[in-house]
């Protein structure tokens, strides 16, 4: 018993001991079963022995690729790029919106990215067009679509064709540890000499009673021996996060906004002042409603901001054109929370000076998905209205969220959007792409937005940021996809929002 007492192992690191001595050489899975010991206590034990010298253990990653819904339909029916070329080229269909294929933006998306369409405006619609290289990729399976044909029959892709697919989730790929254990000379030693003893780990009233406690050896526990990581619930990191936007506004007196994600083109872009023939309107930036149309309740404010379109007031001309109520009643996701400053702003009587608001919502356009660009995302937007607000307050306003939010390396430079002047935008820079990322716009409303909506001419201070690009650094992403992947991996060991 001297080995043991040296040693001080407990039962299970003397079961596996045994065990390993008699076959020489298995796997933590293999052995869980023929000790009758959970894996995670095979793994503590045999971590254990290993310090101690007495066993080694080897460890081999293997990845598990398993086939998406999404990408069984890829290996039925082509990636959805070749479904939307096939639609146009086979089917003749190039309109748009007669385009039905699943996931159709997302096909639309790959293609454009990959230059293998082509859309020119056609009337209220898009006119899709095929390009020499998309009918030069229509000809032949992609890389894609034959790899995920390999994975179907078993056989092994390279590791960058399995981080392209599981970014556009075609397969799940899980890494596995594969674990061998095999004992070394000193560990042969101590299996052969060392007794096997069942150990009592807590003291049963059965034991008191009848004084078997006397008869029975106690469990002595190491409280330095590895254990399973736990890995308590907790809200979603981006969660986190936004309840700490949320914070820093609500302390600094501004109180929050909320509405709908769907809206009337009208609060989305007419009461900013944005023209009806403005691109940002068109089909490849915004998302439209399949409805009639929407409502305009107020007929004062429709007006106003009629007139402002078509002749301005009394120090702008406006735009020169006329302006229709059936374009402002179109139905939209909302492209930006503004929605949610112009709907607050007509709300505002004049005794209510100078009042602070902000909100946090999740926005909508029709982008591209790349490392920055998102085409869901949320948006923070605050608006300060004060007859003695200024342009260098609302810098300040600016500077200071960004310094609570960690971001030393922060510029602000001139910018143009048709519903503020001045007009400025917010970069940080990106440590790791090396170059300066925009954030979000801001600057003072235009009188075109702001009387039509107040009914007076105020100052106006105006935000609007992206939020995943400045959680991103916290968290240490460089792909703003990866926030929203749900690798159930990364939620649980993402650190908590700790600012």
């Amino acid at each position: 018993m001297a080995e043991k007492k040296k040693y001080n192992l407990q039962y299970h690191e003397i079961v596996l001991l045994k065990k390993l001595s008699e076959i020489k050489k298995s796997t933590v899975l293999a052995l869980d079963k023929a000790i009758g010991i959970d894996q995670a206590a095979v793994v503590r034990a045999a971590m254990q022995l290993g310090k101690l010298g007495l066993l080694k253990m080897d460890e081999k990653d293997k990845i598990v690729v398993t086939l998406t819904r999404e990408g069984k339909t890829v290996i039925e029916k082509g990636l959805p790029e070749r479904q939307l070329i096939h639609s146009v080229l086979k089917d003749g269909k190039t309109i748009l919106s007669k385009i039905d294929i699943k996931d159709k933006n997302v096909a639309l998306g790959w293609a454009k990215k990959e230059g293998l369409v082509e859309l020119e405006k056609s009337g209220n619609d898009m006119l899709v067009k095929v390009t020499g290289k998309g009918k030069d990729y229509y000809k032949v399976k992609s890389d894609i679509e034959l790899d995920l044909g390999k994975i179907a029959g078993g056989k092994p892709v390279d590791k960058k064709m399995i981080e392209l697919l599981k970014k556009r989730r075609f397969i799940t790929a899980d890494f596995r540890t594969v674990r061998s254990l095999s004992m070394t000379p000193a560990g042969e030693r101590i299996a052969k000499s060392v007794k096997l003893v069942r150990e009592v780990s807590k003291v049963t009233p059965d034991l008191l009673k009848d004084e078997k406690w006397k008869d029975v050896r106690f469990r002595k526990y190491n409280v330095v021996a590895p254990v399973a990581p736990v890995y308590p619930g907790k809200k979603h990191f981006v969660s986190q996060s936004l309840d700490y936007v949320r914070r820093i506004w609500l302390e600094m007196g501004f109180k929050e906004m909320e509405g709908n994600m769907i809206s009337t083109s009208f609060w989305n872009f007419d009461t900013l002042f944005v023209p009806q023939d403005h691109p940002a309107r068109d089909m490849q930036d915004t998302f439209f409603v399949d409805v009639s149309e929407g409502k305009l309740s107020d007929t004062k404010i429709v007006g106003r901001v009629k007139k402002v379109h078509e002749t301005g007031d009394d120090d702008s001309i406006g735009w020169g054109y006329d302006w229709k109520e059936s374009e402002a009643k179109t139905v939209v996701l909302r492209t930006h929370t503004t929605v949610l400053s112009a709907q607050t702003i007509a709300k505002i009587k004049e005794s209510d000076l100078p009042v602070k608001y902000f909100a946090i919502g999740k926005c909508f356009r029709n982008e591209s998905l790349d490392w920055k660009h998102l085409f869901e995302f949320y948006q923070m937007e605050g608006i300060v209205v004060d007859k003695n607000a200024n342009f260098k307050q609302l810098l300040g306003y600016l500077k200071q969220f960004y310094k609570k939010m960690g971001y030393t390396a922060v510029r602000i430079r001139p910018a143009y959007f048709p519903y503020t002047e001045m007009s400025c935008e917010v970069e940080v820079f990106h440590p790791r792409k090396k170059e300066w990322v925009e954030l979000g716009g801001a600057g003072i409303f235009r009188p075109e937005v702001v009387k039509p909506l107040l009914g007076i001419d105020v100052p106006i201070l105006a935000w609007g940021q992206g939020l995943e690009r400045i959680l991103s650094e916290y968290y240490k992403i460089t792909d703003i996809r990866d926030l929203y992947r749900n690798d159930v991996s990364k939620l649980r060991t993402t650190k908590l929002w700790m600012w």
